[in-house]
C-alpha cells in the first residue's frame, strides 16, 4: 500500500513535468516552432479541432510557421482562430494557406519570455510539493491505522523526498535550457 502511494505520487509528478514541457512549447524562443500552434482549434463543421488536424504545418524559413487546410474552406477559419489565440503573429491568407511571420525578437521579448519560462516553472514546483503533500498525509494516514510502523513511515518519507527532490531538479534543468534557447541569438 505505501508502495502505491509513492508510485501514484512519482506519477502524478511525471505528469505535471509533461504539462511543464507542453507548456514551454507554447513559449516563443527565437525561431519558429509549428508546437505554437499546438492549443490553437479551429471550428470544423461544428466541432472545435486541433489546427494540426485539419491542415499541415510546416516552417519554410527560420521565421515563419504556414499552414496549409487539407480543406481550403477552413481558410477563413484558420486565420481567425490564429488571430484569437494571441501569438503576437499577424497570419497573412495567401489564398492557399496561411503564412505567419514572426517578428524578431528583441531583448525585451526575450527576458519576458525567460520571466514567462521562470513563472511555468515555478507553477510546476507548486504543483510537485502539492502532490508530495497528498502522499505524505496519506501516508501519515497508513501509520495512524496502524497499516506501517513509524519507523517505516520515517523511510517512506525519505523517499517521498527524494523523489519531490528529483522532479524540482528536473523542473529547474527544464527552464533553465528553456532560458538558454530563448536567450541564444
Amino acid at each position: 500500500m505505501p508502495d502505491t502511494i509513492l508510485m501514484n505520487a512519482e506519477e502524478r509528478m511525471e505528469h505535471t513535468m509533461d504539462a511543464l514541457h507542453r507548456d514551454f512549447t507554447q513559449v516563443r524562443s527565437g525561431r519558429a516552432n509549428p508546437k505554437m500552434l499546438e492549443r490553437v482549434s479551429v471550428d470544423y463543421y461544428g466541432v472545435e479541432t486541433p489546427i494540426n488536424q485539419v491542415g499541415s504545418i510546416s516552417v519554410p524559413e527560420g521565421n515563419q510557421i504556414y499552414v496549409k487546410p487539407y480543406d481550403k474552406s477552413l481558410l477563413s477559419k484558420i486565420e481567425k482562430a490564429i488571430q484569437a489565440a494571441n501569438l503576437g503573429v499577424n497570419p497573412n491568407n495567401d489564398g492557399v494557406g496561411i503564412r505567419m511571420i514572426l517578428p524578431v525578437m528583441t531583448e525585451e521579448r526575450r527576458k519576458e519570455s525567460a520571466k514567462t519560462v521562470h513563472k511555468m516553472a515555478e507553477e510546476c514546483k507548486i504543483a510537485i510539493r502539492n502532490i508530495r503533500r497528498d502522499a505524505i498525509a496519506d501516508l501519515k494516514k497508513l501509520e495512524k491505522d496502524k497499516a506501517i510502523s513509524e519507523d517505516e513511515l520515517e523511510i517512506y518519507l525519505e523517499e517521498v523526498q527524494k523523489i519531490t527532490d528529483k522532479f524540482v531538479e528536473k523542473i529547474d534543468q527544464a527552464a533553465s535550457d528553456k532560458e538558454k534557447e530563448i536567450m541564444h541569438i
